[in-house]
């Protein structure tokens, strides 16, 4: 396994990683790989979309109301007609297809920030 090149505090520090709660999951036929179009409520910063490829792990009523940490300061993405505004956080598996979502241990605030 490689390690990724060291970064500084200040690096870190650019990434603005918040914790939201999903509320809507819907599927995004139009996705080349299995994915589902998330709403994200992260509080004071509003409701946020953004797609993921979460589908061999979680079906869409499952994730309703679970909690997540998504960074949330990338630029907006386009993938085919839809534009994702935050990048929900999560641990590959082996094959890196299925994707384990990172939760609180606990229940936080939504828009709280990771540090």
């Amino acid at each position: 396994m490689n390690i990724k090149p060291e970064i500084t505090w200040e690096d870190f520090e650019k990434l603005d990683i918040r914790s939201g709660t999903i509320i809507t999951a819907e599927d995004f036929e139009k996705a080349r790989n299995p994915s589902y179009q998330l709403e994200i409520d992260f509080g004071d910063l509003g409701i946020k979309k953004s797609s993921a490829q979460i589908t061999s792990l979680y079906t869409k009523e499952e994730l309703i109301g679970k909690q997540i940490l998504a960074i949330v300061n990338f630029p907006k993405k386009q993938i085919a007609n839809f534009f994702s505004e935050c990048l929900v956080l999560g641990v590959y598996g082996d094959d890196k297809k299925e994707v384990t979502l990172l939760t609180p241990s606990l229940p936080v605030k939504n828009g709280m920030q990771v540090g």
